[in-house]
C-alpha cells in the first residue's frame, strides 16, 4: 500500500484521526511485536475507535526487538549512538518516506531548503555508521545545492572562516551542530552571525558536563551573538522531526502529534503534563505509536516543551532538555 499521500498532508484533527486509525489497523496486524503487546493488554484492534484509545509502545523494544511491519526486502537499519548501553535500531522499509518526511518538515518550517547553505558540525554522528540525522543532513545538503555546503569534524578555523564569508555575502546559513561540538567551535571561535540559524540537536556525548537547555542557550547565544538558539528534536525511532525556533519550544509538522502520559501510568493519556507519547504518521513501516522516555508538557497552542527525563532511562543523543 502506498501511504505517502494519507501521511503528508496539512491534516485537521479529522484528518490525522482518520489515517492514524488505519496506520493503527495495519501494524496491529503487520508488525509482531506490536501485536503482541496488544494482545499481553488484552486490547482488540477492531475495538479501537479513536486516538485515546490507541496504546503506545514503549521506545525501549527497538533496542531489544525488531519493530517493523512485515516485508520482504528493507532499505536501511538506522542504530542509535549507545552512549549507554544496548543500541536502539530502526529498520526502515522505504527510506522515500523518510526522505519525502524531512524534507517537508524542513520546508513546513524554514522554507525552501535551497534558499540556505547547510553546515553541519556532527563529529560524534561522523564517527559511526547508521546515524539518521547524518542521512537527513547529507541529503538537505544535497538538495540545497550550495557549493560551500558540508560536514565539519575539528576544522574549527576553516568553519570560522566560512561562517564570516556568509556573512559578509548576507547569505542565508543553517549551522546545525551537537551541543558540545557547538559549544567548543564557539568558546574557540567566537562569531557575530546575522544571516545564520544556529540550531542545536541535543548530546554532549560524554564529551562535557551535562547542562540545562537555558545554560546551553545562553552560552551560544551569547558567543555567537544571536538573539535564539533553534533546536531539533527527533530520534532513530522515528522518521520526522520536530522544530523549535527558541526557548525550547517544539512545534510538530502536521503528520505527528505529541502528548503526554501520566509518568506513573504508562497507558494514560492526554495529559498536559509527564511523559512524552509522540504518534509519528510516518513511522507507518515501523511503529507510529510510541511512548518515549522524555518527560514534557503541552502548550495550549499544541506546541511542547522537553523538561527532563524519567530517572532510569538512558540519556539520548537528540534529547533537547538535558544535553
Amino acid at each position: 500500500m502506498k501511504w505517502e499521500n494519507k501521511i503528508f498532508q496539512n491534516h485537521t484533527d479529522n484528518s490525522f484521526e482518520a489515517t492514524a486509525l488505519e496506520i493503527f489497523k495495519y501494524q496491529a496486524k503487520n508488525n509482531s511485536v506490536y501485536k503482541t503487546y496488544l494482545k499481553l493488554l488484552n486490547v482488540n484492534p477492531k475495538n479501537v475507535k479513536n486516538l485515546s484509545q490507541i496504546p503506545f509502545l514503549p521506545i525501549e523494544f527497538f533496542k531489544h526487538q525488531d519493530v517493523v511491519c512485515k516485508s520482504k526486502n528493507f532499505d536501511t537499519v538506522f542504530t542509535s549512538s549507545g552512549t549507554s548501553g544496548k543500541q536502539s535500531k530502526h529498520i526502515v522499509n522505504d527510506l522515500s518516506i523518510y526522505k519525502k518526511s524531512f524534507a517537508l518538515g524542513f520546508e513546513h518550517f524554514y522554507g525552501n531548503v535551497m534558499d540556505y547553505t547547510i553546515l553541519a558540525l556532527l563529529p560524534s554522528y561522523m564517527e559511526r555508521s547508521g546515524s539518521s540525522l547524518i542521512y537527513m543532513c547529507e541529503k538537505l545538503i544535497k538538495y540545497s545545492e550550495k557549493k560551500e555546503n558540508g560536514f565539519y569534524l575539528n576544522e574549527h578555523q576553516e568553519l570560522s572562516n566560512l561562517l564570516l564569508g556568509l556573512e559578509r555575502q548576507n547569505r542565508k546559513t543553517l549551522l546545525i551542530g551537537v551541543s558540545f561540538a557547538l559549544l567548543e567551535f564557539v568558546e574557540k571561535y567566537p562569531v557575530k552571525l546575522k544571516n545564520t540559524i544556529v540550531m542545536e540537536t541535543g548530546g554532549m556525548k560524554g564529551k562535557r558536563k551535562e547542562m540545562v537547555r537555558e545554560e546551553l542557550h545562553n552560552i551560544l547565544c551569547k558567543h555567537f551573538n544571536v538573539q535564539k538558539i533553534h533546536s531539533e528534536y527527533g530520534m532513530t525511532e522515528l522518521l520526522s522531526q520536530a522544530y523549535s525556533k527558541g526557548d525550547g519550544v517544539f512545534e510538530s509538522p502536521p503528520w505527528m502529534r505529541i502528548s503526554c502520559r501520566d509518568a506513573n501510568d504508562p497507558l494514560s493519556n492526554n495529559k498536559k503534563t509527564g511523559g512524552i507519547n509522540i504518534i509519528d504518521l510516518a513511522n507507518v513501516n515501523s511503529c507510529s505509536f510510541i511512548a518515549s522516555q522524555d518527560l514534557g508538557k503541552i502548550n495550549e497552542n499544541n506546541t511542547f516543551e522537553v523538561t527532563g527525563r524519567f530517572d532510569a532511562s538512558d540519556i539520548r543523543g537528540c534529547n533537547l532538555m538535558v544535553v
